[in-house]
């Protein structure tokens, strides 16, 4: 309740006139360094309002006297980055596979490009970390159908395989079953003989007819021994990477109507340099040689 503005025998301040329960409200300025520091705040904001962008006007703002915006800013920065990683991306691509290896921080440059330029073209097919999937071949083994080198991976990447490009890899198997070259009892027999190249079965009196039909009939593109052919895309059949499974069914359906992959040719979406990069990239996974 309003009572008469007097001196607080206590505390020796000013009260203010108001009482509740016998308690009289002091009356105790801020101190004046706040105020002050609260003054000089909102001037502040008000020199920040006229100088910069701050008054909302639909689909843009108030410029300010100075003209400042973030977004220039920011794309003066991304230009700025665009024009460096030209000029490295530049390089890399007038360079050779050994000068950039001999150079630490542009290799570093070339793995690093290389490895966003795999996520957004690659990775859908063969992994994120390379390992491949049924159908898809995996980049971070030793096995390779047409070579695991700097120049047979960059080679790959840009011509493709079955792409259609005049220079892609090339390969064919012929049906063994739908064209009935080999009758299903045959077909099974190598199949069992296949299985025993990559050790998921044993070497037994049953498995000598299927190797005389896999030396007849098989042996011309994988090698005598199941050691396969790069120079016409022969897989190795001793490998324990298999492209469509290594089980006898898989086996067998491959034999009698094979499947035959395509890889986009990406000379028609990358660059020569881009190209390079993720070459050295997918080198590095672990499978290179």
């Amino acid at each position: 309740m309003p009572t008469k503005i007097e001196k607080d025998a206590i505390t020796g301040r000013m009260t203010t006139g108001h009482e509740w329960d016998g308690i009289k409200e002091l009356n105790t300025p801020l101190p004046k360094w706040w105020v002050y520091v609260y003054a000089a705040t909102v001037v502040w904001a008000i020199g920040m309002f006229i100088l910069y962008p701050a008054l909302p006007l639909g689909t843009h703002a108030s410029k300010g006297l100075l003209g400042y915006s973030s977004r220039a800013d920011a794309m003066a920065g991304v230009a700025e980055m665009q024009a460096l990683h030209a000029e490295q991306m530049k390089k890399i691509g007038a360079l050779s596979f050994a000068e950039i290896e001999r150079d630490p921080a542009l290799r570093e440059v070339a793995l690093t490009a290389g490895r966003v330029i795999f996520a957004n073209n690659c990775q859908p097919c063969h992994g994120p970390n390379g390992q491949g999937g049924p159908g898809f071949p995996a980049l971070d083994t030793d096995v390779w159908r047409w070579g695991g080198s700097l120049e047979a991976i960059e080679r790959t990447i840009t011509h493709g395989i079955r792409s259609g490009d005049p220079e892609a890899h090339d390969s064919q198997m012929p049906n063994f079953g739908t064209d009935k070259l080999l009758k299903p009892e045959e077909i099974a027999a190598v199949a069992d003989y296949v299985m025993t190249l990559y050790g998921k079965a044993q070497p037994s009196p049953a498995t000598e007819a299927g190797a005389k039909i896999f030396a007849d009939n098989c042996a011309p593109c994988h090698g005598a021994n199941g050691e396969g052919n790069r120079d016409i895309g022969a897989p190795p059949l001793r490998s324990h990477v298999h492209l469509y499974g290594d089980t006898r069914e898989a086996v067998i359906a491959q034999v009698t109507h094979p499947r035959m992959g395509v890889m986009p040719a990406w000379n028609k979406r990358l660059s020569p340099a881009e190209i390079k990069a993720v070459t050295l990239y997918v080198h590095s996974l672990g499978g290179g040689e």
